[in-house]
């Protein structure tokens, strides 16, 4: 069947089509230089209109397209347009029995996923999403047109919802099954801790996903979440002890840890491994000789007297390294330095040695060649950077050379056999879930020997907790923001918040909050906590009245209270401690640097230093060329590391935190944390 325009109406429409025919299933609409085929599944709708003189019909397509036939007789065009309606009428019927079908499969599917008593992962719910749109592009008749249809229209409605609230529906999906299962494990969830997991922790536990990270405060009980997820588990029967590795930061943790699992899992066979004795294992089953562990590496005390002793000995005997290391110190860094031998200074000492410590640190961590570690400096400080590490290079060299002494290899050494023989399937992971404590505290070399084990197991899941607020001094090329580092080494993951503060009090999460409540790209945990604490919670005192504190603390401490110095530098470690055994022999009194302290609580805390001038707190941002070449970029604030110490050391407090200053050169910290109303004490 075919409509034509008329000749005169062709004439003075003027128009590109001027005809159009019926075809199986659908209409074709043509001129004398143009055609266009319009099947009856791209079509939305006919309109029949009629003009002054002529008809007309108009053809709506998808995308807001329409073609129009016009100049063709009114008789004529009525009667084309009610045989063509009717025939596209019944094609629809037949076909929305076809579309009924394939979307009450859809919704069998999604209900099926929705009535699943268990958590609905990310990867499920992209595979729902993509079968969804892949079943969608299958229907025989446009989605716009579905609601015309009462065999669809329900079904159509539902399986659009589930399309454009996947994420809201994944969701509450979770939290219902978290309530469920909280209500079904009472027993479990309350008595798994000393204290009954809140609702956050209890989600974080259950949480399905294939990666999750928990961001946790300070003090907002992240290795009970830890210790839960173990026991969680094994409960389930999800792994067994042997198929669970947990991962601390170091040495003292892991021994805590081990103490906690034993108590709360007497008969499961797990260990608590660092890093360190990780990468050995692996070398060791791998059918490799682990290299010896080297003391210089392990023993701090040690370590810092070697560096010493080898810095003195290359100023002493060689004029271009004492020469350029005055200019480093003196003309860059700003130090004061006496005539002749500078480097028998005992104050020149005492402030070189944790520095040159960080720095030989953070260059072994590099790894490669000084070329190449050069050449990965930004380019604006490779001239500088150069010359630094040219003075560093002798140490390094004897570094070296001690540890080939020692037979050991350092930890970059180590890290890099084990991912090899990973690499190489000399050991195959046994792990199914790795869990990993302290996530801000890791490293590209860290990521890069988890990435490698779960390229050996790909079913491995991860389970990391971390603190945005204590990330400091990282080596890393990924965003200081704990979830983009996350998604920079493991890809897409599931996040959960602990935001319940069981540490300390309210007064002290306030301050410490406000300490880096400015900070960009973080997740804002403003915590809550369950007691208020007063106003003096946080105290700042001038730093000649240490003595008349401890006088006091001795006072109504009792012998079991933990009281802790932190400072910002080794050599704050003052004369105090050293009388403190006979002055006041039952305080504990105990001396960190804060960087070291994560993990640490006391009930009372003491942070000393806060002055500006020689070793200010806060320090000079990127103090060294080393640091400015090596460490992330500068972020958007400022002192945005040396902030993240301070909160570090206030949130080590279960009670109370005194904040010593330099009334004659009070540090810039002074006057923020007045403004966050903490107050002066004119005595203890």
């Amino acid at each position: 069947m075919e409509l034509k325009a008329t000749t005169l109406g062709k004439r003075m429409a003027r128009h590109p089509y001027d005809r159009v025919q019926l075809l199986n299933a659908g209409v074709k609409v043509s001129g004398d230089k143009h055609e266009y085929i319009i099947p009856f599944n791209q079509l939305l709708s006919i309109h029949c209109k009629r003009g002054l003189i002529w008809g007309e019909l108009e053809f709506v397509l998808p995308d807001n397209k329409v073609v129009r036939l016009h100049g063709t007789e009114w008789k004529a065009t009525r009667h084309f347009f009610h045989h063509l309606n009717t025939r596209w009428q019944q094609w629809s019927i037949a076909m929305s029995h076809i579309a009924a079908r394939l979307l009450r499969q859809q919704w069998e599917v999604l209900a099926h996923y929705d009535a699943q008593e268990q958590w609905l992962t990310q990867q499920q719910i992209t595979e729902i999403q993509s079968n969804l749109h892949c079943a969608l592009s299958g229907l025989p008749v446009p989605v716009s047109r579905l609601d015309a249809f009462e065999n669809c229209r329900e079904l159509w409605h539902q399986c659009q919802h589930w399309s454009d609230n996947i994420e809201a529906i994944r969701l509450a999906h979770n939290q219902a099954v978290t309530t469920r299962l909280v209500e079904q494990y009472h027993d479990f969830f309350t008595g798994i801790e000393t204290s009954p997991l809140d609702m956050a922790q209890a989600q974080a536990v259950i949480n399905g996903e294939r990666s999750v990270l928990v961001l946790s405060g300070a003090g907002s009980g992240k290795t009970a979440v830890l210790a839960a997820r173990i026991g969680w588990l094994l409960l389930q029967g999800t792994a067994t002890a042997d198929q669970i590795l947990l991962l601390v930061s170091g040495h003292r943790s892991a021994q805590q840890m081990d103490q906690r699992i034993r108590t709360a899992f007497p008969s499961a066979a797990l260990t608590t491994q660092t890093f360190h004795t990780l990468v050995l294992d692996i070398i060791r089953q791998g059918g490799q000789k682990a290299p010896g562990r080297s003391q210089l590496e392990t023993d701090s005390a040690l370590r810092q007297a070697w560096l010493l002793k080898n810095w003195c000995q290359q100023c002493q005997e060689k004029k271009a390294q004492a020469k350029g290391w005055r200019q480093w110190l003196q003309d860059i860094m700003g130090w004061q330095l006496p005539e002749g031998e500078f480097w028998q200074d005992e104050q020149i000492q005492r402030r070189i040695t944790s520095r040159l410590d960080h720095w030989l640190r953070l260059l072994r961590m590099q790894g490669g060649s000084q070329a190449e570690m050069i050449a990965r400096a930004p380019e604006a400080l490779q001239t500088p950077f150069s010359k630094h590490v040219k003075l560093m290079a002798p140490l390094l060299k004897a570094w070296k050379m001690a540890l080939k002494a020692e037979n050991a290899t350092d930890f970059s050494g180590l890290m890099h056999q084990a991912i090899n023989i990973l690499d190489k399937g000399r050991f195959i992971s046994p792990w199914k879930h790795i869990l990993i404590d302290d996530f801000q505290m890791i490293s590209p070399q860290y990521a890069g020997l988890l990435m490698a084990l779960r390229r050996q197991n790909t079913q491995t899941h991860l389970f990391a907790t971390g603190d945005d607020e204590q990330a400091v001094y990282c080596v890393d090329e990924a965003s200081p923001s704990l979830a983009i580092a996350f998604e920079h080494y493991f890809g897409t993951g599931e996040y959960c918040v602990l935001d319940t503060a069981y540490r300390f009090n309210k007064r002290i999460a306030h301050v410490a909050h406000g300490v880096i409540g400015k900070e960009k790209h973080r997740q804002n945990k403003l915590w809550r906590t369950l007691t208020n604490g007063n106003k003096n919670a946080v105290t700042l005192l001038a730093d000649d009245k240490l003595d008349k504190l401890l006088d006091k603390l001795s006072g109504y401490a009792t012998p079991e209270q933990r009281i802790l110095l932190l400072a910002r530098y080794p050599h704050l470690k003052l004369d105090v401690l050293k009388k403190a055994a006979t002055r006041w022999p039952r305080l504990q009194l105990d001396f960190m640097m804060i960087d070291a302290s994560q993990g640490q609580q006391a009930d009372y805390v003491i942070v000393l230093g806060l002055q500006k001038g020689k070793e200010a707190f806060p320090a000079p941002a990127g103090e060294s060329i080393i640091e400015r070449a090596l460490l992330p970029l500068a972020e958007d604030f400022a002192d945005a590391e040396e902030r993240r110490l301070l909160y570090l050391a206030i949130t080590r407090a279960r009670l109370r935190v005194w904040l010593l200053f330099n009334e004659a050169h009070p540090s810039p910290f002074v006057s923020m944390l007045e403004d966050l109303t903490v107050s002066v004490a004119a005595n203890p």
